[in-house]
């Protein structure tokens, strides 16, 4: 998944630049931030602070939380979590410290207060309303997807311009017309818009999204949007994500060829060892 925010007439996107010498934010050594309560409210300046790789393991993270206390857990270690997540545990630690919680050590981490931390800081605290413009096979299965009002996501607008779909209900919720997006999203109050359109649809329908208020979109059309540098844009592309599997699998073909095994340890790091 790759994050976009973008211009509209093509303008390219101011980019950030490091004095030489400073570490990357995702790799630099962590650093002694004070503990935060369960029931601090989370500063705003440490929010903007945090890598976006680290808010995208403090969401996988949260996914695994919630499961433990569902199960009736208390306590996890870190390395029972980073396991769990596929990470090492000083990542894992480093994480935590974006977000003040250090744990207890002999303990661990206390489930409960870290979820609450967790969904603090990735702004779950209040439900974000989804709109999926574009139901064929995908917007259909994401319309219909029971997982998202339970993590505070729920579906309440659907657009598509085929007049045998509009009208009709899909997942409780009547399909409106792709003309209708700005004023439905506006009286909806949607925050998230899904665009799961033909490639040629998808920057007209992008603009409806916005003009109707919203905020953040979640683009499964391969194509990259040019929208207002406050609309947040995250690009899922299921063919690149399958080509980049598949040249792990060459790559572990030609190592095996070559007499090299991958370390299963570190095989996310592309490392290997002599066999």
């Amino acid at each position: 998944m790759v994050a976009q925010r973008g211009r509209r007439n093509g303008a390219a996107a101011h980019k950030r630049t490091r004095p030489p010498g400073t570490p990357d934010a995702d790799n630099a050594p962590t650093a002694e931030l004070p503990a935060v309560s369960a029931t601090a409210a989370y500063p705003e300046a440490r929010a903007k602070s945090i890598p976006e790789a680290a808010v995208a393991r403090l969401a996988v993270y949260l996914r695994i939380l919630s499961a433990m206390a569902e199960q009736g857990a208390t306590t996890v270690s870190s390395e029972e979590l980073s396991a769990a997540a596929g990470v090492n545990s000083a990542k894992l630690r480093k994480d935590l410290s974006y977000i003040g919680s250090y744990g207890t050590r002999g303990v661990g981490y206390e489930v409960a207060v870290l979820v609450g931390q967790i969904e603090r800081t990735l702004g779950l605290t209040r439900q974000h309303k989804v709109a999926v413009a574009g139901i064929g096979n995908l917007g259909h299965a994401l319309a219909n997807y029971g997982g998202f009002p339970g993590r505070g996501f729920p579906v309440e607008a659907l657009f598509d311009i085929d007049p045998d779909l509009v009208g009709v209900p899909v997942g409780g919720i009547p399909v409106s017309h792709l003309d209708d997006i700005p004023q439905v999203c506006a009286e909806r109050q949607i925050s998230i818009g899904v665009l799961a359109t033909p490639p040629a649809a998808a920057q007209t329908v992008c603009d409806r999204l916005v003009a109707g208020g919203v905020q953040c979109i979640l683009n499964f059309a391969p194509v990259v949007l040019q929208v207002p540098e406050h609309v947040e844009v995250r690009k899922v592309d299921l063919a690149v994500e399958l080509q980049i599997l598949s040249f792990h699998v060459a790559r572990r073909a030609d190592n095996e060829l070559n007499g090299k095994v991958v370390d299963p340890a570190v095989a996310g790091n592309g490392a290997v060892v002599p066999s």
